[in-house]
């Protein structure tokens, strides 16, 4: 796993002649396949006749960077609340939650 600053999870390069593997492969020896997305914390392409139809991560990777997308998605809401004036002053959301 390679981070470019605390909490964000950047892909090392997708090598392209290792990281694009056919369907056939998988079913001939998964663990191999699993085995390398471990190692390598790259993400791996299946193909099916020449065409990508999913993806293989590695489970930490992909926690992540559903928590990111979803941390990510709160923000721009927030902006977008932001912008069009969608916004309540601190005092009122804490007696609306009963904190005062």
């Amino acid at each position: 796993m390679n981070s470019t600053r605390p909490g964000r999870i950047t892909h090392a390069p997708v090598k392209f002649s290792e990281d694009v593997v056919p369907l056939s492969d998988l079913k001939i020896n998964p663990g191999r396949l699993v085995h390398q997305v471990d190692q390598t914390r790259r993400p791996v392409l299946l193909t099916n006749r020449g065409r990508g139809v999913a993806v293989v991560q590695a489970l930490a990777e992909f926690e992540a960077e559903t928590e990111e997308r979803a941390f990510l998605r709160g923000v721009v809401q927030g902006l977008m609340d932001l912008d069009e004036n969608r916004e309540t002053d601190l005092t009122d959301v804490k007696r609306r939650l009963g904190l005062t």
